[in-house]
């Protein structure tokens, strides 16, 4: 993972929406695009872009394709970001 891309991929405003969407847990990508006023290639380029990221992760059943939060990366995200919040100075 490169925090590049998964801050990049964190700056939009629909794919926090979809992350949030996903923290009640794996869905397919047909009812995450129902959720958003437009196309599905667009809400697809979204998941695309927060699975080169490394914040969802891809399952296939039958012909649905489902998405979930790859919680791995966020404890990676939170740990380097907790060595900022000490409040001591060095």
């Amino acid at each position: 993972m490169g925090f590049a891309e998964t801050f990049k991929a964190l700056s939009d405003p629909i794919r926090r929406e979809i992350l949030v969407m996903l923290r009640e847990g794996k869905m397919p990508a047909g009812e995450i695009a129902k959720k958003f006023d437009m196309t599905g290639a667009t809400v697809s380029y979204h998941l695309s872009q927060l699975k080169k990221a490394e914040l969802i992760r891809e399952s296939k059943y039958k012909n649905f394709v489902y998405y979930e939060l790859n919680a791995s990366i966020f404890e990676e995200i939170m740990l380097w970001l907790s060595q900022f919040g000490s409040g001591k100075e060095q």
